[in-house]
């Protein structure tokens, strides 16, 4: 893609690197970056030699949030049955980790609630200050951040539309790692420990989690078994036992 294009991306090895690409606006979403995003979340889905996905902001910032201009003229930034940025309703379903550096606000920060994991610098700004602009988190912030935080602090950041730091959204749990440095390098490093991993138990291990919330008790047991049970009889399986026995690293083939 060319410089000029709202989203970037990059492969290393298993990993898709997708960088949103509007520093001029801090990376705030419109329609175009939207159509973006999503042509790269289907492409990490889609692609058997890719594992895990990082997405990114370009210029020292995460995302904005929603590009305001753009919502005056009657853009919205969403696209149908995959939500902001076309990705908070449909997230992909590979892990996919969110570097964050500057701010991550409003739709910014849904996008991240939106991954898998976080990696931020120590110097990251949080929140979802919709309600300052007469708005609503409508793209999973009022959804997702009180089921990743305490429902009380998840309240105040939602009504107040507060900003919080990194080091308190990493004391909330809602952080897995914070650096000094570039938070696409440690997001690189995290990526490549999952990348090394076998993708089919990778890919059944991130469906669990995600849908056994949901699951009766009664059935939790028979789910999951439905998911990872063709994982036990892959190719992957008896390599990866193979690999072990022989202390070599494995040629993972996805199947």
């Amino acid at each position: 893609m060319s410089e000029e294009a709202p989203v970037l991306t990059e492969v290393r090895g298993p990993i898709l690197i997708i960088t949103l690409n509007r520093p001029e606006a801090k990376n705030a979403a419109n329609l175009a970056l939207s159509k973006g995003v999503a042509a790269a979340i289907d492409r990490l889905d889609a692609d058997d030699a890719l594992g895990v996905g990082i997405i990114t902001g370009a210029g020292g910032t995460f995302c904005s949030g929603m590009d305001l201009k753009g919502f005056l003229k009657g853009e919205r930034p969403s696209i149908p049955g995959r939500g902001f940025a076309g990705l908070t309703e449909a997230p992909p379903k590979k892990p996919l980790i969110a570097a964050v550096d500057g701010y991550a606000l409003a739709g910014g920060m849904e996008i991240a609630l939106s991954c898998d994991m976080i990696v931020a610098n120590r110097n990251a700004k949080f929140g979802i200050p919709e309600v300052k602009r007469g708005l609503a988190a409508a793209a999973g912030g009022l959804i997702r951040m009180p089921r990743q935080m305490p429902i009380r602090v998840a309240m105040e950041f939602a009504l107040t539309g507060e900003f919080f730091g990194a080091a308190r959204a990493y004391e909330l749990g809602i952080i897995n790692r914070l650096t000094d440095g570039p938070a696409l390098d440690a997001a690189l490093e995290l990526a490549a420990a999952i990348g090394a991993n076998g993708p089919l138990a990778v890919k059944a291990s991130k469906q669990v989690i995600v849908e056994s919330r949901l699951w009766p008790e009664d059935q939790m047991w028979k789910k999951q078994q439905e998911i990872v049970g063709p994982v036990f009889v892959s190719e992957d399986a008896r390599e990866g036992a193979a690999a072990f026995a022989e202390k070599r690293a494995p040629n993972w083939k996805g199947k």
